[in-house]
């Protein structure tokens, strides 16, 4: 009798697999780069304008994506690269050393998960396969996923170099996944949703309070098919609950 209610269950729901993207969707992450960015404005004062500088190093940041990627490392490769500029290389070596301290800080900060997501995951994870789908430095990445105490909960982790819908198609296909029996979740339009969408997939948009200048973009319309949106991981179950019954109707 339990297995008959666990089929019915099965093939009632709307989705195979469940993917989350990572930075500021499960954990904290863009404050450890405003921070930084505060501090190099800073330290950049007495030469120019608090907004030019920061303007400056987004550009250099959007120039350097095709050479050195997304991560840490490469946005405190893009500081020093901006900090010589805007001196016209006149940046103190004792400048240069408290860049890379910082990077450091950042790689090694402890990973704190954002509200409901230590209940949220392991609630899922009784009844979907999770998957994780970040972007940036491998170690890095790698690194915070261990130290986050969820890895346990994902049965396929994807560390890629950027999220378009190419590396999601690729991904899909790897996994035998078809787009419409895929749902993914993060706090990132462009990255996140927009891809998925243009799949045929599905995705649930989670607005974080900070967020990348790069992974601004219009949001789709409401009725857009297979588009969603919570205010926090919190209601996911609910929102799951409530496709799985529309679907089974």
């Amino acid at each position: 009798m339990s297995g008959d209610m666990l089929d019915d269950k099965t093939m009632s729901r709307r989705f195979d697999r469940i993917a989350f993207d990572a930075d500021d969707t499960l954990w904290h992450n863009e404050r450890l780069y405003h921070a930084a960015q505060a501090d190099f404005r800073r330290m950049l004062a007495h030469y120019h304008d608090p907004q030019w500088i920061q303007e400056r190093l987004y550009q250099t940041e959007m120039r350097n994506l095709q050479h050195y990627g997304y991560g840490i490392k490469a946005f405190a490769l893009s500081m020093i690269e901006t900090a010589l500029e805007l001196t016209e290389g006149r940046l103190a070596g004792a400048d240069v050393q408290a860049i890379i301290d910082t990077a450091r800080r950042m790689l090694t900060a402890p990973v704190e998960l954002l509200d409901y997501v230590a209940e949220t995951i392991p609630l899922l994870a009784q009844s979907y396969p999770l998957v994780l789908i970040t972007k940036g430095d491998l170690l890095d990445q790698q690194a915070k996923i261990d130290r986050s105490g969820l890895a346990q909960y994902f049965s396929q982790v994807e560390i890629v170099s950027d999220k378009n819908q190419a590396v999601y198609a690729g991904i899909l296909q790897r996994s035998g996944i078809p787009a419409g029996r895929f749902l993914m979740v993060g706090n990132s339009l462009r990255s996140d949703i927009l891809p998925v969408l243009a799949l045929g997939g599905s995705a649930v948009y989670v607005p974080f309070h900070l967020t990348w200048a790069h992974e601004a973009a219009d949001q789709p319309p409401p009725e857009q098919p297979g588009f969603y949106q919570v205010e926090h991981l919190g209601r996911l179950p609910a929102l799951l609950e409530q496709i799985n019954g529309a679907s089974g109707r």
